[in-house]
């Protein structure tokens, strides 16, 4: 027989072999580094020049980085942020290259589904990886306790606290006293109860944390992260506790809450890599979300699980809607959730699969133009970057042949382009106030 004991040793042995598998994928100090990225990566992939015109631009301005040149090498190799000055300071015709940037806060996208292996993480790491090499600053949320996301950014010594269970926690405490201190009279003149919580909760101090407690760097230099981790699987159990201590507190605006006190220009766009269900955690990523993206494999099995999703989540955002109508005064929350666009990506999609492509058809068929054009194609170099914990884009391409990484990236970068084309005119739509939340919802009903 087996008890529980048996499954720590089981958990010790483990994390042993963990540690030496990060130490094979990260550098020596156990820390993931970002490599350097060659002059033709950034002359024609990253900046979209032309190789010559970037050894002009070189050649002719001694102020711009210099990169560095390997022994025995030709080719000069850029640090990131010197990949992003030089995007600052060279004008091609006088064009910039720093890309576009609606005033306002972040946009949000959620990356959600839940059906596990379905590639939420994998989309959320490199759409924010082709994000920052395009200039961006990104802020990631790991909503997920298999923390995926958080180990593939070199993030794994996590306390639970400072993941999103900390914020649903600190919440919770600042809400219950913000209700506490406000007139206890009501319209019908009852009086609205007061609300305890124990010293379980007030006693960890979490309520006393700063916004930036929760953010850690990441190897890369303009994205940071939201960490997760396997305790914060404990917010499922903790949050129906807090529900019950108090009733009125909105628990799935906990972290949008929490982003509204982030500094509008510190980043540009904020990406949540979602667990596969729907819980506390799920509800506050696809509540805090401006976009939804959904990725799906090409399987039957797994388009029935997306219809499923699909529906379970427009069930649980109605009772929301419903169970806190009215509720919300003070809040900058609106009710009916809205976004301001939702779309379907194929993911582990091989293009010589007569039934990926009967099933990308389908998908076409039900989900029309909300289904992305350019899904996710299943390649070598994508398998063994998933197996090293990294993105393709952090893969050297003289790991492997150049036309095999290269296939494996542009099926990335056609992916992150069409949502960026969808997400531009969202973004600027929300920074101008013509698609608030509200807006949108009536739009909707509209049509």
């Amino acid at each position: 027989m087996l008890t529980h004991t048996d499954l720590r040793e089981i958990q010790t042995r483990s994390l042993k072999m963990q540690g030496w598998i990060r130490q094979q994928t990260f550098s020596p100090e156990n820390r993931k580094t970002l490599r350097r990225f060659s002059s033709w990566e950034v002359s024609e992939l990253i900046l979209g020049l032309n190789q010559n015109t970037f050894r002009g631009k070189m050649a002719a301005d001694p102020s711009l980085p210099a990169g560095m040149v390997e022994p025995e090498g030709r080719q000069r190799w850029f640090t990131l942020d010197e990949v992003n000055t030089l995007r600052r300071k060279i004008r091609p015709r006088g064009k910039s290259l720093v890309p576009p940037r609606p005033g306002g806060r972040a946009f949000r996208t959620a990356i959600a589904n839940f059906k596990g292996g379905a590639g939420k993480s994998t989309v959320a790491l490199h759409f924010a990886h082709a994000a920052a090499l395009d200039g961006y600053r990104v802020l990631c949320v790991d909503f997920d306790p298999q923390a995926t996301l958080s180990h593939s950014m070199g993030l794994t010594d996590v306390s639970e606290e400072r993941t999103v269970w900390g914020i649903m926690a600190r919440d919770l405490v600042r809400e219950t006293e913000a209700q506490n201190a406000a007139p206890r009279g009501a319209a019908s003149g009852a009086a609205l109860p007061r609300r305890t919580l124990p010293s379980s909760i007030t006693g960890l101090g979490i309520q006393d944390l700063r916004v930036s407690d929760f953010i850690q760097p990441t190897n890369w230099p303009t994205i940071d992260l939201i960490p997760s981790c396997a305790n914060a699987a404990f917010v499922e159990f903790a949050s129906a506790q807090y529900r019950h201590l108090n009733p009125e507190w909105s628990f799935f605006a906990a972290v949008n809450r929490f982003l509204d006190q982030l500094p509008d220009d510190q980043w540009d766009l904020i990406f949540f890599d979602c667990p596969p269900a729907i819980g506390y955690q799920s509800m506050n990523a696809v509540f805090a979300a401006d976009m939804l993206y959904i990725p799906s494999g090409p399987g039957y099995w797994e388009y029935d699980s997306t219809t499923s999703f699909i529906g379970q989540l427009s069930e649980a955002l109605e009772d929301l809607a419903h169970g806190f109508e009215g509720a919300l005064s003070a809040d900058k929350v609106t009710l009916p959730k809205a976004f301001c666009d939702i779309r379907f990506l194929l993911t582990r999609y091989e293009p010589g699969n007569d039934l990926h492509r009967a099933m990308f058809e389908a998908f076409g068929k039900v989900f029309g133009d909300k289904l992305a054009r350019q899904p996710i194609e299943m390649t070598r170099a994508v398998e063994q970057s998933g197996r090293f914990l990294s993105s393709i884009y952090e893969m050297d391409y003289r790991e492997m042949t150049r036309e095999t990484w290269r296939r494996a990236r542009a099926s990335f970068d056609r992916a992150f382009a069409e949502y960026h084309e969808v997400m531009l005119p969202c973004w600027e739509g929300l920074s101008q106030g013509t698609l608030s939340a509200d807006k949108v919802a009536a739009e909707g009903a509209g049509t």
